[in-house]
């Protein structure tokens, strides 16, 4: 159950050959992770979750944080490291706790999709949420009357229908561009609004949703239906619609130049339910931050045309699909040689991509992408 300093391998075929990227885990936030047991009528599921405690004994106050979904198998999509959101909550005296639900990354089982039943969906995923609450209460670190629950994109949509649960000692939901697009559906704009009107029904606890205008899964018609339909069936909560952000506002939660959107409104959120919300002396260093800055885009290629990418093989261009799937923030790093590297999530993937390529790239990469633009130039 005790994680270790490297939790994983995630292979990298360099130009001359395979290159072993091991992500290790960030001290700074005393982030570790845990095998939580989901128990079944037939058989127990283990839930890959990072914790992110801050020091002493407790007991914190309890900040879940639910993840998206990714294009593609969920079982290539990497462990979710929310470092922004766990600092902003490790200085204010909260243990983040983010699961990796049912067949996603290194978490057994498998996705659960409901295929066009997005209010299935949602309330299949709530169930692993709540099985690691279960166990996270019961330890003696954890605050168990005292939780929020937050979530961004399918973690946002999984946050509301975990509230339909009441859940005790939850006081509060978060859902940051909550939803599923399911394109393949038919009228499945109308079909979240009404699972949302549903979650509603059930729900005594207030939330706060954020969304933006130039989101790309969904557009201000799509979400303001759903909060109208939200509060329409009882549902007791407030919309922040905070207009353009960046080149996808889908991204706000995760990227640092979003922080003054939200934080804000968290922090008034978080007073109005009885929740600690002010940064706490002893725990302020959570809130040191050593990035390296973000190079201007140069426009050199379009970031989705892996064919323009210079020096890398037929290894390299598939590793760089695999990049382009994975969330913001994140960046690929190339090198003459043809090593490369890419990382994603976390305080810095700029460094790490860069070191990742480097250990066969002998110090000469350069950062070719970040985030969903292109940087390098010849």
């Amino acid at each position: 159950m005790a994680s270790k300093r490297f939790i994983g391998v995630l292979l990298l075929a360099a130009a001359f050959g395979a290159a072993a990227q091991t992500v290790t885990l960030d001290d700074s936030l005393n982030e570790a992770v845990q095998m939580v047991p989901k128990k079944g009528s037939l058989f127990t599921i283990d839930l890959e979750t990072t914790v992110y405690k801050p020091d002493g004994d407790g007991p914190f106050p309890i900040a879940i944080v639910n993840h998206g979904k990714a294009f593609g198998d969920t079982r290539f999509q990497g462990r979710y490291r929310p470092a922004v959101a766990a600092r902003y909550f490790l200085q204010r005296g909260y243990a983040v706790v983010v699961p990796m639900r049912q067949g996603f990354s290194k978490s057994g089982g498998h996705y659960i999709g409901g295929e066009c039943n997005v209010e299935s969906n949602g309330r299949v995923q709530a169930e692993d949420v709540k099985a690691v609450l279960d166990y996270v209460t019961a330890q003696p670190w954890a605050d168990k009357d005292r939780i929020v629950v937050v979530g961004q994109s399918h973690g946002g949509w999984t946050t509301l229908a975990f509230g339909a649960l009441n859940y005790p000692g939850v006081k509060g939901l978060v859902n940051f561009a909550g939803g599923l697009r399911q394109e393949m559906c038919p009228n499945w704009q109308q079909a979240l609004a009404g699972g949302a009107a549903s979650y509603a029904k059930e729900t005594r606890l207030p939330s706060l949703w954020f969304y933006g205008d130039n989101d790309s899964f969904f557009s201000p018609e799509t979400f303001h239906a759903m909060h109208e339909q939200y509060v329409a069936a009882g549902g007791n909560s407030r919309l922040v619609a905070f207009g353009k952000f960046g080149s996808d506002s889908h991204n706000l939660f995760s990227m640092r130049s979003g922080t003054p959107l939200w934080q804000p409104e968290l922090t008034k959120f978080l007073v109005s339910i009885g929740m600690p919300s002010e940064v706490q002396p002893s725990f302020a260093r959570y809130g040191v931050v050593s990035a390296m800055p973000v190079p201007p885009r140069s426009d050199f290629a379009p970031v989705e045309d892996e064919g323009k990418v210079p020096f890398v093989r037929d290894t390299g261009r598939a590793g760089y699909r695999t990049f382009l799937a994975q969330p913001q923030p994140r960046a690929f790093a190339i090198a003459p040689n043809g090593a490369w590297g890419w990382a994603e999530g976390g305080d810095d993937p700029l460094q790490r991509a860069l070191a990742f390529c480097n250990r066969s790239g002998k110090g000469a990469c350069k950062l070719y992408s970040v985030d969903d633009y292109v940087v390098w130039t010849p």
